[in-house]
């Protein structure tokens, strides 16, 4: 695999796993995809969802980075309508003092909850429409020229810390442009809009101080195993564990959710899982090959699905050897 790749961490808490154990293997695979020769880690911020231990993203961030030596750590990403920028700027102005050169700053406009939990955050419902208005704000606190007279990120002043647009839409890819920064496409989820995106990011990119080209990171997931079924068998527990999700509290057996998963009700899954490269390393590689030139990406960031750790650093292993 020619282009850079870089891993998306969901801090995944198994059937039978503690958060704490969870969060311990996201060490582990931080450790192993920095042996690898992977370009960066990612976490996302989710929020009152059971099997996602990252909501508080920058405590995770300063974990791993402490257990790691030279892979990059970062957000993918950070909601920003959750927080004032302000704080943003000092969560990571801080990571980025303790760990320099290491750190990356995703941010997103979607609250990475259901309206309950948005609420419980004690956010504003309409706090997304200032989203590129708050980049702009928190991109000044972590330069030199803070945009609000006065006040400062300490710190965060003149780090620098490197922003990322992430978006499923077109919304994202245009500020992405507008702003010159780099635009991360969240096809490893919602795949539909990826080529109209990026399309419409390089073809309307300015450059700016932190960006002279457009650089489009895509996402996709992948389950690499040593054999083919393997490989398939735990994509269908994967599967299986999204369609629980998304059905509030309803139980199934594993036999009744592959029902669901096969008929026309189950066609949404299968739809956000598009972008998958599951099988053996050569069958793996081979889709990254086929996906990389589709997407008109720069460097993927994939999504290692395996239900186990052990499964996830064999798949991280085997992608790259």
């Amino acid at each position: 695999m020619q282009l850079p790749l870089s891993i998306l961490d969901l801090a995944t808490v198994g059937k039978g796993e503690t958060v704490a154990e969870s969060l311990q293997n996201s060490v582990a695979l931080a450790r192993r995809a920095e042996e690898l020769g992977y370009r960066r880690v990612w976490y996302a911020e989710h929020h009152n969802m059971s099997a996602i231990a990252s909501s508080a993203t920058s405590v995770l961030i300063a974990h791993v980075a402490a257990h790691t030596s030279t892979i990059r750590l970062g957000s993918g990403g950070v909601m920003l309508p959750n927080h004032a920028p302000l704080t943003i700027a000092e969560q990571f102005g801080t990571l980025a003092e303790l760990h320099p050169g290491r750190i990356d700053l995703g941010l997103g406009r979607a609250p990475g909850t259901d309206q309950n939990t948005f609420r419980a955050l004690r956010r504003d419902p309409r706090s997304s429409d200032s989203f590129p208005q708050d980049v702009q704000e928190l991109q000044g606190y972590l330069s030199d020229q803070s945009l609000i007279d006065g006040v400062d990120a300490i710190p965060g002043k003149g780090t620098g810390v490197p922003l990322y647009i992430l978006g499923s839409s077109l919304f994202g890819a245009k500020l992405a442009a507008v702003l010159g920064l780099p635009y991360s496409f969240a096809s490893h989820f919602a795949p539909d809009a990826l080529e109209e995106a990026v399309a419409l990011y390089r073809r309307e990119f300015r450059p700016s101080e932190q960006l002279a080209q457009p650089h489009v990171i895509a996402g996709l997931n992948v389950i690499a195993a040593d054999r083919t079924e393997q490989a398939q068998e735990d994509f269908q527990i994967v599967k299986r564990a999204r369609l629980r999700l998304f059905a509030k509290g309803r139980s199934f057996t594993d036999a009744e959710a592959d029902m669901i998963l096969d008929s026309p009700q189950g066609a949404q899954i299968s739809q956000m899982v598009k972008y998958s490269a599951v099988g053996t390393a050569a069958e793996a590689q081979e889709y990254l090959e086929r996906f990389a030139k589709q997407s008109d990406a720069d460097e993927l960031i994939v999504a290692h699905q395996s239900p186990t750790l052990e499964g996830r650093l064999r798949s991280a292993e085997l992608l790259v050897g």
